[in-house]
């Protein structure tokens, strides 16, 4: 693990050099919010979806971090209930990403380049960020802790050779996630990073429904190493930043994350058996 690596790793988990500027994406007839830069032509964007039953309040943090490192990010606040479309969600981030991508932001000094795009989501808004990847082409997608959706986003997968970033957490095989599935069937440059000690829930931010009955709880060491690793890939894809290349590296070793190859075989565990149940087997 290079020193190098290591200083990075450090300064993008904090914000950068740009004072960040918050819109209200309904002025354009799309509910949701819009974070950018002070001041830029020509910039990179990225439109983020949420996951189920949150929005895009529960990750002001991560999206205005990432704005602050140069990028336009907006999110639709749209799809919030028990029972959301995945297809609509898909839709919203497309129209938001036209938004962003053709009208002059701010007071008119901010705009944003037509081939610099990413779609990015959590949970279920990573599935549809990838639904809204088959329906335009963008530079990148990026897929933090995906959960299935409908129709299912590894079934849309074998269609992009779009270059991928996956997070997962420990809990990757549970069955709120579909990481191994959409993985193993992406047909373009797939990265697969597992971040240590990390749940597919713990970037949330502020107030959610289940956290109060301990599911779900925001996790303050995955959120930071979420915003370092998400911006740094960003840098290296949409930016073309060789200094992050690292942060696209299959090969690069970043502290507390392992690369994961999506078709290797995964190893079962075996079921542990109580002293009791033992006990009960040597009686026969």
């Amino acid at each position: 693990m290079s020193d190098s690596v290591k200083s990075l790793l450090s300064t993008l988990s904090m914000r950068g050099p740009h004072r960040v500027l918050r819109g209200n994406l309904g002025i354009a007839g799309q509910p949701g919010v819009v974070y950018t830069p002070e001041s830029g032509l020509n910039l990179p964007a990225v439109a983020f979806a949420h996951s189920w039953l949150t929005s895009a309040e529960n990750y002001k943090g991560l999206l205005e971090h990432v704005a602050s490192w140069g990028f336009v990010v907006a999110a639709p606040d749209t799809e919030r209930g028990p029972i959301p479309s995945h297809l609509d969600l898909a839709t919203d981030l497309l129209t938001t990403l036209d938004i962003v991508s053709k009208v002059r932001l701010g007071d008119g000094t901010i705009s944003v380049h037509p081939d610099r795009l990413a779609l990015a989501g959590h949970g279920m808004g990573a599935g549809a960020a990838v639904l809204a990847a088959a329906q335009r082409p963008v530079a990148t997608v990026a897929a933090l802790f995906p959960a299935p959706t409908s129709p299912a986003a590894e079934n849309i997968a074998p269609d992009l050779d779009t270059p991928a970033l996956i997070l997962a957490g420990t809990d990757l095989d549970s069955i709120n996630s579909n990481v191994r599935p959409l993985a193993t069937a992406w047909s373009g440059p797939c990265l697969l990073r597992r971040l240590d000690g990390a749940t597919h829930n713990g970037i949330i931010e502020g107030r959610r429904l289940f956290a109060a009955l301990g599911a779900g709880r925001y996790e303050y060491k995955t959120d930071k190493a979420t915003r370092a690793l998400l911006t740094g890939y960003l840098l290296a894809t949409i930016q073309g930043d060789k200094k992050y290349k690292p942060f696209v590296d299959p090969e690069a070793a970043i502290p507390h994350t392992t690369v994961i190859d999506p078709h290797a075989e995964v190893e079962v565990e075996a079921p542990k058996l109580s002293i009791g149940t033992v006990a009960k087997l040597i009686k026969g």
